[in-house]
Formats: structure tokens, sequence, C-alpha cells
């Protein structure tokens, strides 16, 4: 009787909530009917934009620039999307505390991210920003991620490229290599991904469908529906359960191996932030947050470089020529000295220039705590969500001028070849305000190694069709079908 007891109560359990979560979802269609007949929701739902544009992120870009203040709202998703500085200068500085990333993004994050930084608000984001500034603006630690970065791009990066005649997926070898740096800088750990005979670890496989599974989270019309699916564990909800469950156990593993070999005299992220916390399940947040930033971004940054550089070639042969009056006395080294590339002023408006036109990252999403009134006059509801959108302001005439669409480092430069800064309201690559990436300097560091000793010893060219590149969902720029590329060693 117990058990039959048992199996009914389930059984009502299961009929309750299922005909309570398919009321809330009528309940949802019914709110967003009226909207859905306005050409900006019809054109979502129905994907008729893919007709004209290769990707999702092109045509919020072609709605932007048509729209008189950059700025559209999208009914069905409760979304105000903008391209306008000013409005991102007010999200992201002015009225900081009314655009949270809030509940609703920490719900769709949540089962990666956790409590880590890129996931939270409030008092603990303040705890963990103050505790990785503290880390990542360190001296010893800029040298410990370059002495990293360096080892691994003279040690495999570069002998990997040499011994290969034939066609590589450079996004693949990019995420390998990004991966081993960002375990080695953030857990101590060597996974070993760089070796192309090698299939890509559990782990970063795991990591990878769990980061795309979370951003098809933010792209559903409804929330309910992905809460229907984790609730009954079925589909892609089951795959992400599964998926996280194997970060989650790698990085207590990690944790564990870290407390019991000891940490006070370890240089990487993990052991750093030991010293501080005791709560292990709070401390594998915080890491799987820097391994997402400081894996995805780079390796997204790197691709679209090659991309463009294989484009440019004349791009290319600057940046040569300035490595050469730049190192001409060091010994022909295969890796540049953190100071001379600082001095390399072109290499770094060409890194800057490449992420304008193609950012890591490119929407950020806050949700409206309050009523409030953008600064070009579009009202925003409590609860909406407001998200700028880094790769349209990069393709925006009003903004960077008619050449916009051009990838030209130059417009980096001042009348005596010296780098010079965008604001960064217009540039918010690395986000703006208090929320700017702390790791920001490290990351481009680390893109500007790997570029300048490949371009130095080869020629990096993309084979196939030179159209432009599609994108997959996810929560990083990632290339549909990856960067096919014919490497060639220079004499």
């Amino acid at each position: 009787m117990d058990s039959m007891a048992t199996t009914t109560l389930a059984l009502l359990f299961f009929t309750f909530t299922f005909f309570f979560s398919f009321f809330s979802f009528l309940v949802f269609l019914f709110r967003i009917k009226p909207w859905c007949n306005c050409h900006l929701c019809r054109s979502f739902l129905s994907a008729t934009w893919s007709a004209d544009f290769l990707n999702l992120c092109d045509w919020y870009t072609h709605l932007l620039k048509k729209s008189l203040t950059s700025t559209i709202h999208f009914h069905v998703l409760n979304n105000i999307v903008t391209a306008n500085p000013e409005n991102v200068e007010y999200i992201l500085k002015t009225r900081f505390d009314n655009y949270p990333k809030g509940k609703p993004f920490s719900m769709i994050l949540g089962d990666l991210l956790g409590r880590g930084i890129f996931n939270v608000d409030g008092d603990t984001w303040r705890f963990q920003r103050k505790m990785a500034s503290l880390e990542l603006g360190s001296t010893t630690v800029k040298s410990y991620a370059f002495e990293i970065v360096a080892l691994e791009i003279q040690n495999r990066l570069i002998p990997i490229l040499e011994g290969n005649d034939v066609v590589l997926d450079l996004q693949d070898v990019f995420r390998r290599f990004s991966f081993d740096n960002i375990c080695l800088f953030s857990f101590g750990l060597d996974p070993g991904c760089l070796k192309l005979s090698m299939p890509i670890p559990e782990f970063a496989a795991a990591f990878d469908l769990a980061s795309k599974i979370s951003a098809e989270r933010a792209m559903t019309a409804s929330p309910i529906i992905w809460k229907i699916k984790r609730l009954f564990n079925i589909g892609s909800e089951k795959k992400l359960k599964q998926a996280v469950k194997m970060v989650d156990d790698l990085a207590t593993q990690m944790i564990t191996h870290r407390r019991q070999m000891g940490f006070a005299d370890k240089r990487d992220l993990l052991s750093r932030f030991m010293a501080s916390i005791d709560d292990d399940r709070y401390l594998r947040d915080i890491v799987v947050s820097f391994l997402l930033a400081g894996r995805d971004t780079v390796s997204s940054a790197l691709t679209s470089f090659f991309y463009l550089i294989s484009e440019h070639p004349e791009v290319e042969s600057k940046i040569r020529e300035e490595a050469g009056r730049v190192i001409s006395g060091s010994g022909d080294p295969v890796v540049a000295g953190y100071g001379e590339m600082r001095e390399m002023n072109y290499l770094h408006a060409a890194v800057h220039e490449s992420m304008r036109l193609f950012p890591p990252i490119q929407i950020d999403s806050k949700f409206c705590q309050e009523d409030d009134v953008l600064p070009d006059g579009t009202f925003v509801r409590k609860g909406t969500r407001v998200t700028y959108h880094p790769y349209a302001m990069g393709r925006m005439e009003r903004i960077w001028g008619p050449d916009c669409l051009e990838f030209k480092p130059e417009r980096w430069l001042n009348k005596e070849g010296v780098f010079v800064h965008a604001c960064p309201y217009k540039y918010p690559v690395f986000q703006a305000g208090f929320r700017v990436c702390l790791g920001k300097e490290m990351a481009i560091m680390e893109i500007k190694a790997v570029a300048l000793s490949l371009i130095r010893q080869f020629d990096i060219r993309v084979v196939g069709s030179n159209s432009e590149p599609r994108f997959s969902p996810g929560l990083t720029a990632t290339v549909r079908g990856g960067l096919p590329v014919r490497v060639l060693k220079r004499n």
C-alpha cells in the first residue's frame, strides 16, 4: 500500500506540474499575442531574417543602423537592444545600480557559473571583484601569466604548426591552446589539449556543451520552455546537467588535490583564492567563471584576427616591419618580451581593430530594476532585459565613420603613430564602467604574443570560401565549422 500511495502521489505531482507549466506557457503566449504582429517579433519567431543574413547579430546590426536612436525593442523577448554609446554609458555607469545582471540572467547561467563573478550582483560581486582586482593586478601574477603563454607558444604551438603541411582548423588549435593556458593559470593543471592527434579531453568538451546550451536558454522566447525541460530532465537540459556534473567533478578534484598538496607556495589563481576562501563550492564557481572568460574569449579573438589578417596581407606586412624595428637587437626570440610588445603600437591597433569588427562577446544584457528612461528617450519598464550590442556598435557609421566596415588599424593611431584608446562606451568589447574586465590587460597580452609569434614565422591563409564567418550559438563568438587554414613556414 505504501508503494502504491507513493506512486499515486508521484503521478499526481507530475500531472499537476505538467498542467501548471502548460497553463503558464499559455498565459505567456496570451500576454505576447498583441505584440507578435509587429515586424521584428514575427521575423524573430519565424526566423525569416535568415534568408537575408548569415548571422542573427548581422540582422540586429541592420535593424540598429535603421533606427534613428540606434535602439530597438523586441517585445516577444521583453528585450530592448541598443548600439547607442550614450545608452551604454548610462547602463554601465550612470545608473549602474538600476541595471544589474539580474535574477533572470543568473538563472540562465546558474547551473554552469553558480555564484561566480559573472553571474552575481551586490555584495557577492563586490567581494569577488575586489579579490580578483588584487590578484590580477599584481605584477607577480602578470609575469606568471606571460611565462605560461610564452612557454606554451614556444614548446607546443610553434612546433605543431611547423610540423603540419595540411589544412588545419585554426579555431580548434586556438581553443586547445587557450584551454591549456587558462587551466595552468587557474588550476595549476596541464590538460595537454594542444596535441592535435588527441581528442579534446572530456572536461573541455563538457565545458563547451554547457556553454552552448546555457546560451541557447537565453535565446528562447520564454524561460518556461527550458524550465519545463529541466524539470523533467529531458532533451538539452538533460545534456546540460550531465555536462555540468563533469565540470563539477574535475573542479572538485582539483580543489581537493590542491588542499592536500598545499597552496601557500603556488602561483595559480585557485591557490591564491584558497588562501581567503574555505567554501569549496564557492571556489568552484569562481574558477569556472575565470575559465570561461580566459579560454573562450581569447580563442575567439585570435580566430577572428587571423581571418582578417588572411584577408589583409598588407596589415600583416606592417606588423612584421614594426617587429623588425622593435625586436632587431634582441636575438630574434620566438616570443617577444613583454616590454617589447608594449612598444608595438601598430600590432596593438590591429588587435583592437579586429575585436571592433568581431568582438569575442557579441552582446551583453542587464535587467532593469525600476522604470527608467534611457538618454535617447526609450522608456524601460521594470523587469525589461536591456542589451547593448558591441558587434553592431563596431559596424555603426555614426560611431566609427563611413569606413566602419573596413579593417583599418590606422584608425587607432595618432599622427605620431602612437596608439590612442577609444571611449570605452563606444567600444565596450571589455565591458566598461564598474564591470570593466579585470583581465583585459592579460588577455590582450596573450593575443598579441600569439599573433606576433605566428606572423613572424608563418604565412597563414584561410582556405575555401572567403565569405564572412557564420557563428554558432554560444556565450562567446564561435565560427561555425571552424577556420580552415594552410600554414606555410616563412624562409
